[in-house]
């Protein structure tokens, strides 16, 4: 569709009013298709339709008399509140028709053609713009008043499911919630409101969700009634790709907010406070969270996650994520450097930089910067996309991040193949505190399956380029994620898996059944045409084997000394510390004395935040374990290793 397209239908008790945009769909509860991109509110008349994207609205009506209007819904807010800028509707929820000079009232029509055009509103939703750091840098909407979008001291109990950009999302979600004034709890029955972040890459991820539910639904039917309601919402990708079936199944969801609707939370929870379900669940082409700093909520946290972009291009046939999460858009670099630094002063040691392609990152928000630069692809890779100019590139953005603070590690997750230029891997070779660790999806070792998939790549490409990889930064260790039963995935295609992980010899990996997803290529185009027990079989022999393989590569480490920075106690053992070397592999080793290298003659036991020199002993295909050498930091250790 090539730009805004508005109707209007008229009817003898009120107007309705429909924008379908490529950037923004709005939708009533229980009205719209499956296709529709927000409901906000339940209650008033906000249906919605088609007509000419390219006219004025003035030229779209015909005077036929002065319609009756009802309340604003929280969907019309968002639209209308534009025409009020313009002039083209009075603030108030109910208006009174505007008068003529010679006080003669003036029609709808006429009221309207001083309104504001299409033009207009391609201005308003031209490029990035400047969020409110709270409820009051705006002016509330209309059916809310300022004090009823703050908390009010009512606590927030927060569960978080799928990937770590979802981690990174319920810090951002909290810190919105914080500057409203809402308190977090981590006991559930002590919560006023209970928001999930939710996952949508496989349906046994959806199905958790909806067992949490029925569990929830008991919890909210059992509450006192000396107590506030108990308000429950639904996050993340689930709420985007699911949300009329949620709100229609699940009566007792409150609120949905889907991944760029974090910062409507406090306006989404007054109105759950009245009892009408809101959800808002725009995708957008800008939004960032770049002004919004995370809360790290875990005072002994030594690690944290920095979202450096949203979203993602590659249109991989069978991944739900552009349609959950959105088209690709990279964050400033001047907002990511400052958050590093906030939490370098925090002290943690460990920062993973995330996306859903977070080296294809490209911040063009500095004009001096926007030229004409082609993107360097691995050898034998291509896009499925028409190819990206200018901006700052991840390279630079690597190279900044890893200056901050020299006893900081820095990682990052989740790359694609087809982005890793020679630039950036001589870079991770060249930095003692940037990770040499890659993680490379292959998702399949068959260059048929590949290309159904429309990954960009063939078998050979990305083995070629592990070989680079490993040339490049000699130790590297690498890690990948694999999808058995992919549509018309043949024996042949899975032993050609099989025979990728014997030969790469991966680190670390994770391994899923194929789970089709609706919108995706694969749903419209392929059939899911693998058995359940086949996928079950072939997913069982896959991580057989890369556990075996594993435990190979993992056990040349056996022998060494590795840097490892220290998390704390081990899960399994009081006795025991836990920690990651640089490959990002758990390191296992006891809680004794050592020496401390920066201080001579000083003996310490190894804290949270620590880097520690361990020799390993023993290995498995997910860990290693060792005893203690000596307490160190990030720059010397390097001299080492």
């Amino acid at each position: 569709m090539p730009g805004w397209v508005f109707n209007i239908f008229f009817n003898s008790h009120n107007i309705s009013w429909e924008v379908v945009t490529p950037l923004f769909l709005f939708y009533r509860c229980g009205i719209g298709s499956s296709d529709t991109e927000i409901c906000l509110g339940q209650g008033h008349t906000a249906n919605f339709g088609l007509f000419s994207a390219m006219q004025p609205l003035r030229h779209v009506l015909k005077a036929q008399g002065s319609p009756r209007w009802g309340p604003l819904t929280p969907a019309s807010w968002l639209l209308l509140k534009n025409f009020r800028a313009h002039g083209g509707l009075p603030s108030t929820a109910n208006p009174s028709p505007e008068r003529q000079e010679d006080g003669v009232p003036k029609d709808f029509s006429s009221r309207l053609a001083t309104g504001p055009t299409f033009q207009d509103f391609l201005r308003s939703a031209s490029g990035p713009q400047e969020k409110p750091s709270s409820p009051e840098a705006e002016d509330p909407p209309p059916y809310l008043t300022v004090d009823e979008l703050l908390g009010r001291q009512r606590k927030v109990y927060l569960e978080t499911y799928g990937c770590q950009m979802n981690v990174n999302d319920t810090e951002i979600a909290w810190s919105i919630l914080q500057k409203s004034g809402y308190l977090r709890t981590s006991n559930l029955r002590e919560a006023d409101v209970v928001l999930l972040v939710t996952c949508s890459i496989r349906e046994k991820a959806e199905q958790t969700i909806w067992n949490r539910l029925r569990q929830l639904k008991v919890l909210k039917t059992k509450r006192p009634l000396s107590r506030v309601p108990l308000r429950i919402g639904i996050l993340g990708c689930m709420a985007e790709r699911l949300k009329e079936e949620i709100l229609n199944r699940e009566k007792m969801v409150d609120l949905l907010a889907g991944p760029d609707a974090y910062r409507d939370l406090p306006r989404l929870l007054a109105i759950a406070e009245s009892g009408q379900q809101a959800a808002n669940v725009l995708l957008s082409l800008d939004e960032t969270y770049a002004d919004v700093m995370p809360v790290q909520t875990s005072r002994s946290a030594t690690s944290a996650f920095v979202s450096i972009m949203r979203g993602c291009d590659n249109m991989c046939s069978y991944c739900i994520v552009p349609f959950t999460r959105g088209r690709e858009r990279s964050r400033p670099v001047a907002s990511i450097l400052e958050e590093v630094r906030k939490l370098s002063e925090q002290g943690l040691k460990e920062v993973t930089l995330l996306g859903q392609n977070v080296n294809s990152f490209r911040d063009s928000s500095e004009v001096q910067f926007n030229n004409a630069v082609s993107t360097n692809l691995s050898r034998g890779f291509t896009t499925n996309y028409k190819m990206k100019q200018g901006g700052l590139r991840f390279a630079y953005l690597l190279d900044q991040v890893s200056r901050v603070d020299p006893e900081m590690r820095i990682r990052f997750t989740s790359p694609h193949p087809k982005d890793f230029p020679d630039e950036v891997l001589q870079l991770i070779d060249e930095r003692h505190n940037i990770c040499k660790q890659i993680h490379l999806p292959a998702q399949s070792g068959s260059s048929r399956v590949l290309e159904a998939m429309r990954r960009g790549y063939s078998r050979e490409a990305y083995v070629e380029l592990i070989h680079h990889i490993r040339e490049s930064i000699p130790g590297v260790s690498l890690s990948s994620d694999f999808i058995a039963g992919f549509c018309g995935e043949t024996e042949e295609d899975h032993l050609q898996t099989v025979s990728l992980l014997r030969e790469v010899q991966y680190n670390m990996g994770f391994l899923f059944a194929y789970s089709m997803r609706q919108k995706t290529r694969a749903y419209h185009r392929l059939q899911d045409d693998v058995p359940g027990e086949v996928k079950k079989r072939r997913l069982k022999e896959l991580i057989s084997v890369f556990r075996e393989e594993a435990t190979k590569a993992n056990k040349t480490s056996v022998g060494s000394s590795q840097l490892v920075l220290v998390e704390g106690l081990s899960k399994r053992s009081a006795t025991d510390l836990c920690g990651r070397n640089d490959g990002n592999l758990k390191v296992i080793f006891p809680d004794t004395e050592m020496e401390d290298v920066t201080n001579p003659g000083l003996r310490v036991r190894a804290q949270p935040g620590d880097y520690v020199m361990v020799k390993i002993t023993s290995a498995s295909s997910q860990t290693l374990k060792g005893h203690v050498l000596y307490r160190t930091t990030l720059k010397d250790s390097s001299a080492y290793c």
